[in-house]
């Protein structure tokens, strides 16, 4: 059966650059894969040495001494190749003797791994950026602390003492602790691949609402919730981070005394949710544009973005 087996396709085929290199370093053999490695046509390949890195001439040159005056293997190595396009590639080669007839061959292996070490780095970059996240929110949540006892202080002093600059000590302790909360928000991980979960929305916005108490001296928030005991599967975090940034927005929109209104009800068998407030809202003949999102990031009242919120409860509701 073997003598009807083609072992030259067989080896032209192979994913490895296949090379027989002579006592010269001259190749006497190559697959059409090595060809193609190389970038180049039969009658170029004829030396190693001409497609080597500078920067691994002396290395290779001492493998390949070995493998021919000691009969070793050189095991697989990670080095660089210079196509005859000039383009440099990562490669892994490895040398072991081959023996014809009286002579003594370097049967040579070169696997390009060029992809795959792009994708280490990338992998390497990922985890490096993940790991810059977890800092940052830890030292940010740390920070934060302090910042709104210093808050709540200042409050008290306000309201014992008249004295201008504690105006201003209370506008920069707010501005910290915006920058913080957006740094907190942006630093959690991606949850597009949250579970789905059976989710009651009303007392999620509860907790919500509740959570920006110390931002409403001069904003009422006024909550509609019918259909309290409602409930759906969805992703519950990403819900949580949109209806979030959205009741932040309405309470950054709102100059001085204002309105927010909250509304909850269920039609059709769809659950509503209705978020509207008193704040500036979007200047007149931007409003078919409100949805761009290039518009909205640059909006001077908007942080995150009510295009990002939506689209956040858009895939939430998948």
């Amino acid at each position: 059966m073997t003598n009807h087996i083609d072992f030259q396709k067989i080896v032209d085929q192979a994913l490895s650059g296949i090379l027989l290199l002579d006592q010269n370093r001259k190749i006497v053999y190559y697959n059409q894969t090595s060809l193609q490695l190389f970038n180049c046509e039969p009658e170029k390949l004829k030396d190693l040495k001409d497609f080597l890195h500078p920067d691994y001439h002396e290395v290779c040159s001492q493998r390949l001494n070995r493998v021919f005056s000691f009969h070793e293997t050189a095991e697989a190595m990670e080095q660089k190749l210079v196509t005859y396009t000039k383009e440099i590639i990562d490669v892994e080669i490895k040398a072991i003797p081959y023996n014809l007839s009286d002579k003594t061959l370097a049967l040579i292996y070169i696997r390009d791994i060029t992809k795959q070490k792009l994708a280490e780095k990338l992998l390497s970059h990922n985890d490096k950026l993940a790991s810059i996240g977890q800092i940052s929110a830890g030292i940010a949540h740390e920070v934060r602390n302090p910042l709104t006892a210093v808050k709540g202080f200042t409050q008290l002093l306000k309201e014992q003492v008249e004295h201008n600059y504690l105006e201003t000590i209370e506008s920069e302790l707010d501005k910290a602790l915006s920058t913080l909360n957006n740094l907190l928000q942006v630093s959690k991980p991606d949850l597009i691949d949250e579970a789905r979960v059976p989710i009651r929305l009303c007392q999620e916005l509860d907790s919500i609402v509740f959570m920006f108490q110390e931002q409403l001296y001069n904003i009422e928030i006024h909550t509609d919730f019918k259909d309290r005991q409602q409930v759906f599967m969805g992703k519950k975090n990403i819900l949580v981070k949109a209806f979030f940034n959205l009741i932040k927005n309405a309470i950054e929109a709102i100059e001085g005394e204002g309105k927010i209104t909250i509304k909850h009800f269920v039609k059709d068998q769809v659950v509503h949710i209705v978020i509207s407030d008193t704040g500036v809202g979007i200047e007149e003949g931007r409003n078919k544009t409100s949805w761009n999102t290039v518009f909205l990031f640059k909006a001077r009242w908007n942080r995150y973005g009510i295009n990002t919120s939506i689209h956040d409860c858009t895939s939430a509701s998948r």
